[in-house]
């Protein structure tokens, strides 16, 4: 792990080339398509990212598996909480992701997942840093939610407040058992600041988090699944990183230039009127489809009857 300041880097979400440093170029490329559909990968063939492109702090760890990258929130002592520290460090990472990665999976060192914010630094702010701190929190939610690949979240332990917040900004929830979920602001006089109060209505309904904001009502994993789908993926406690490598590895088979229509127009379309839905629908159609590896697969499709939908 490489460790400095966190410098302020310049966000790339479009999927077409661009200028890569040498630090990116260093890095080795991806094996075939990382195939694992099938079996588990064991966790020790998680090898250190010494080559990203901008240098980590410490509050993070950065794994490469293949064109995957494993994102590690990394003050287990804290129980993963937010300074500003991490929020940065965190922002830095979604952007400067290299070319050659295809997905990040993100997670919690220890035993929880992201207990929220760092209550120590709120503690003497004033309205103006007040303002710093929510700024920053949605701007990295924002970046997660556009990054240019799929992020998936593993939830295990403590998912809380700005950990919740964060969560509810990648693509994909695996959820351990482990897992309990609370908003407890309210409880603490104070506001979800870091785009929640956009993010989760849409997610869980507007009641759900009223209810968990006043009340400071707790879900745990299952509860959370199947009353409020917060997660789409429920598995037992230790299997979180697996299951979310296979994931991740068969997405990152897509054509990216279609994953990244998926990532950026879907949460748009929802947020449009439905005519300027139908229309935005109709150009990543013809986006999407004119792409070269589009029409490639397509041909293997109907030539070879490739990657027929089955029955899980």
């Amino acid at each position: 792990m490489t460790t400095g300041k966190h410098p302020e880097p310049t966000a790339h979400d479009g999927p077409g080339p661009r200028t890569e440093s040498p630090a990116s170029k260093a890095i080795p490329p991806a094996d075939e398509e990382t195939k694992l559909a099938t079996a588990s990968p064991p966790n020790d063939r998680l090898a250190p990212a010494h080559d990203w492109p901008v240098p980590l702090p410490d509050c993070i760890r950065v794994e490469r598996h293949g064109n995957l990258a494993v994102l590690t929130l990394d003050r287990p002592a804290k129980r993963n909480a937010l300074n500003d520290d991490l929020v940065l460090a965190l922002q830095a990472f979604f952007s400067t992701i290299p070319r050659d990665v295809q997905g990040v999976v993100m997670r919690g060192a220890g035993e929880h997942f992201c207990a929220g914010l760092d209550l120590n630094e709120l503690k003497e702010t004033t309205t103006a840093e007040s303002f710093e701190t929510s700024i920053i929190g949605q701007r990295l939610n924002d970046t997660v939610q556009f990054c240019r690949v799929p992020v998936i979240a593993v939830l295990h332990g403590a998912v809380i407040g700005g950990g919740l917040e964060l969560a509810a900004a990648a693509h994909i929830r695996i959820a351990e058992r482990s897992a309990y979920y609370a908003l407890p602001e309210g409880t603490r006089g104070i506001f979800l600041g870091s785009g929640g109060s956009v993010r989760l209505p849409r997610l869980i309904g507007a009641d759900a988090v009223i209810d968990m904001m006043l009340s400071g009502r707790v879900y745990d994993a299952e509860e959370a699944h199947n009353r409020l789908r917060l997660s789409q993926y429920l598995v037992e406690p230790g299997e979180g990183l697996d299951r979310a490598l296979q994931l991740a590895a068969r997405i990152a088979r897509n054509a990216p230039l279609a994953n990244f229509a998926v990532l950026q127009a879907i949460p748009r379309i929802v947020e449009q009127d439905p005519q300027a839905g139908l229309f935005t629908e109709m150009l990543m159609v013809g986006v999407a489809q004119g792409d070269d590896e589009a029409k490639r697969r397509l041909r293997d499709f109907l030539e070879h009857k490739k990657d027929k939908v089955r029955r899980s």
